[in-house]
């Protein structure tokens, strides 16, 4: 039988409409819980040698590899719709390329004459600079080569000389992102002796071995030239308590901000690691993210806007504070009108 209270709560769940706050924009713009702005945006750039040069990317619609004057005009337009930061990635000649990657230590590379040049046009813009030799070896991976195992120790050495002459080129985030043990450490000890102590650490605290780097590769040329798997320093996609161990180093040795990539396929780890820790948690939307979308939009399974706004409010929904994505540009232009 059916009491007098029973029909009380029932008459107070018919009461309850969820759709009311749903029903006009105004009142949905009231009660959002988050939202996407063009300072929350992080555009990572490829580089080239060569003078008004551009290379499309045959795996990521809509991304080019830019040489250094092109590269200053996507400055001044990211600058303009309110972007704070640019990534940059080079694509680097092969005749340049070596087993133990020592143009990555060239002060007049391709990136340290990227970041000066950038620098010197736009300086308000901040600019973050990968620290890695995946660009620079014959080999494709991101150290030094014994055979096919990498040098851990000699691999941070080279990787210390590589964050000084980014910082000293106009850098102003070095992000390592090679996941050697110890390189936090080292670079930061490195800079503060340079008195390059504002430099801020950016650490690819949580990169996972992931399946979707294939468009990046084929962007900086390392792709064809990969020897084997990055399974022995990447992290293991099935894990998550790795990551908790590896921000934990990194921060005890001076990282500033962390990172988790691939980004969309790991927005747990993102969760997790925001509500563990006080510190701003990045996440990088990778190629292999972006090639989904922007390729299923070509093929008219989804509508391309709508998809990318949808895949970057999911990483503020997860408490990063900043996203690295290829579709920066475009979304800040729609945020903006």
């Amino acid at each position: 039988m059916t009491t007098q209270w029973d029909k009380h709560d029932m008459t107070f769940l018919q009461g309850r409409r969820l759709r009311r706050p749903r029903m006009a924009s105004w009142s949905r713009d009231l009660v959002r819980e988050n939202t996407l702005a063009p300072s929350d945006l992080i555009w990572p750039i490829f580089v080239v040698e060569g003078q008004n040069e551009r290379q499309p990317i045959k795996t990521m619609p809509g991304v080019e590899r830019l040489s250094i004057d092109l590269a200053v005009e996507a400055a001044k337009a990211a600058h303009a719709e309110g972007i704070p930061a640019l990534a940059l990635f080079p694509n680097t000649d092969p005749s340049k390329r070596t087993e133990n990657g020592r143009e990555a230590t060239n002060r007049d590379n391709l990136v340290c004459r990227t970041l000066s040049a950038i620098k010197d046009a736009v300086p308000e813009i901040g600019l973050v600079a990968d620290v890695a030799l995946d660009p620079y070896t014959s080999h494709g991976h991101d150290g030094v080569m014994d055979g096919d195992e990498i040098l851990n120790d000699a691999t941070v050495a080279i990787l210390v000389q590589q964050a000084l002459v980014q910082a000293r080129a106009g850098a102003d985030v070095i992000a390592p992102s090679d996941m050697m043990d110890g390189r936090i450490g080292a670079i930061r000890e490195a800079l503060d002796e340079e008195g390059l102590d504002n430099t801020i650490v950016l650490s690819y605290a949580a990169k996972y071995a992931s399946a979707f780097y294939g468009p990046f590769r084929e962007a900086v040329g390392s792709g064809a030239r990969l020897k084997g798997t990055k399974l022995s320093y990447q992290m293991d996609p099935a894990n998550s308590e790795d990551a908790i161990r590896e921000v934990e180093q990194d921060l005890a040795e001076g990282a500033d901000w962390i990172m988790v990539k691939p980004g969309m396929l790991y927005l747990d780890i993102c969760r997790m690691l925001k509500d563990r820790f006080d510190v701003p948690v990045f996440a990088y939307q990778i190629s292999g993210e972006y090639a989904m979308i922007a390729i299923a939009a070509e093929a008219g399974a989804l509508e391309r806007d709508a998809a990318m706004a949808e895949s970057l409010m999911a990483f503020k929904r997860a408490g990063c504070s900043g996203i690295l994505t290829y579709f920066a540009l475009d979304m800040a232009r729609k945020i903006n009108g």
